[in-house]
């Protein structure tokens, strides 16, 4: 069994590090795209991403999670039935709706608010998402079969590919953000080819019944669910769009981009968690420990989320090389809202800590619910602030919609499997958070919020964190062996 653990922690930080370096990677274009582009051209590219997120749900339809699940309970030679039916399902599927979106093309464009000078670009759009579809089964085979470094390298192969050529098309061919599109297509392609070696290996030219049904029966019901997860995601861009313009959504995007520093601390987080629950769930004081992380969780977050929101516009002006800045100069009035996004994510944290009891008792069920419910208000909280208090309105949206999901899915988790959590220091530390906010908008709206003033309200929540907390440093250690234990 322990060997089994160590199979899945291995596979998990492979996993888990290439998508950390493939989201940094991907990082590095938000600079090169806000120094080189307009706020508007950004709102425009971020707005037909936002749609090809949506998209890709739909073209899908969780027929990946359905191969992996029948794939892995077939007869070794039922194995390549499994896999052709699942591809050819996926094939047949992207050529019939690929069509659909070009033939209501005028319906399409018009929805998605792409400007006529760019109507070109929703022909990349269509490509795009349809290649990307084609790998999908190929992926999933290969972590199937836990060959997780060739998906790493495939992967990042992807990435900086596309990285590559955006700085080639844009710098040197002076090709705009049709650039973008291009690299991307080119970068999926190529992966695609790669992948096709797995393709003929598997691929038999037949749809087997036995297969086929059962398939449908079980991703169907994730299409709805996977949509709601994406609408938490990325529905504020369009929502932002249509209620401002271009210009707006794009300073809006810049600016959430540089949440990523907290992104990339509860993904990482989140990678060692899970098998972390995995390996403590039987152990006899494992709901104690469950609860000490959450604790240790948000005092470690919490100061992050409190440096990085008071120095944030220090960061993103740093100049490097040619006067070119974390985003361009253009993009600094959007600054305001990093504070709310960075604190987004660390809801987003303490929804994943509640994950665990949902996860030991199979109770996966309620994730949906979760998510459509966050779904819910991040689309009515948009709409109805926005309009009154622009952008920050839609970063206030996310933010509700992580609080409302962190305390839905708390809930539940609560009724299968009873955590007994540290609520006295919660309460405290979000406290002092509620506080550190409301002296970062005070003083930014009011013009006070100058460096030397910085550095004094960081020491002095810092202080407070550490009078509250000091006992839990020691713990902190020990968490760190514990989580990093070998199974003998």
């Amino acid at each position: 069994m322990f060997e089994k653990i160590k199979e899945l922690t291995k596979d998990t930080v492979i996993y888990g590090i290439s998508t950390i370096i493939g989201r940094f990677l991907n990082f590095l274009l938000v600079p090169f795209y806000t120094n080189v582009f307009s706020p508007a051209e950004v709102g425009i590219y971020s707005n037909i991403y936002a749609y090809i997120a949506f998209f890709n749900i739909v073209f899908i339809y969780g027929m990946d999670a359905a191969f992996m699940k029948y794939s892995s309970i077939a007869p070794l030679d039922k194995k390549k039935s499994a896999y052709s039916t699942a591809f050819l399902c996926i094939v047949i599927s992207s050529f019939f709706l690929s069509v659909v979106l070009f033939l209501f093309r005028n319906f399409f464009v018009k929805l998605i608010e792409i400007p006529l000078d760019y109507f070109y670009l929703y022909y990349y759009l269509i490509l795009i998402i349809v290649v990307d579809t084609l790998a999908i089964i190929p992926y999933a085979n290969l972590r199937l079969n836990r060959k997780s470094v060739k998906f790493t390298i495939i992967r990042l192969t992807n990435i900086i590919v596309n990285i590559s050529l955006n700085f080639i098309l844009v710098l040197k061919y002076k090709m705009g953000i049709e650039a973008i599109f291009i690299a991307n297509l080119v970068a999926s392609t190529l992966s695609f080819l790669i992948l096709f070696a797995d393709i003929k290996k598997n691929f038999v030219f037949r749809i087997e019944k036995e297969f086929l049904k059962p398939m449908l029966k079980f991703a169907i019901p994730y299409l709805p669910a996977s949509l709601a997860a994406t609408i938490v995601q990325v529905i504020d861009r369009p929502i932002v769009l249509a209620l401002t313009n271009e210009e707006t959504l794009g300073i809006y995007q810049a600016n959430y981009k540089l949440g990523i520093f907290m992104m990339l601390i509860v993904q990482m987080f989140q990678f060692a968690w899970q098998p972390f629950i995995l390996t403590t769930s039987k152990d006899e004081n494992a709901k104690e420990i469950f609860s000490k992380v959450l604790t240790l969780f948000l005092i470690v977050t919490s100061i992050v989320w409190m440096l990085l929101s008071f120095f944030i516009d220090d960061i993103a002006k740093i100049k490097f090389y040619d006067n070119v800045s974390l985003i361009g100069y253009k993009f600094w009035g959007g600054l305001f809202i990093v504070p709310i996004i960075l604190l987004a994510y660390l809801f987003n944290g303490v929804y994943v800590n509640f994950q665990a009891g949902l996860y030991i008792e199979e109770k996966t069920k309620y994730f949906p619910i979760v998510t459509g419910l966050g779904a819910i208000i991040n689309i009515i909280v948009n709409f109805l602030l926005i309009p009154l208090i622009g952008i920050i309105g839609a970063a206030l949206a996310t933010l509700a919609s992580y609080i409302v999901m962190a305390l839905t899915l708390f809930f539940f988790s609560q009724k299968v499997y009873k955590i007994k959590y540290e609520y006295e220091k919660i309460i405290k530390i979000l406290l002092i958070i509620f506080v550190a906010c409301i002296a970062y908008y005070f003083f930014y709206y009011n013009g006070y919020l100058v460096f030397p003033l910085k550095i004094i309200l960081s020491i002095a929540f810092l202080v407070l964190f550490f009078i509250m907390n000091i006992r839990e440093i020691k713990f902190l250690f020990n968490f760190k062996n514990l989580l990093f234990r070998k199974n003998v």
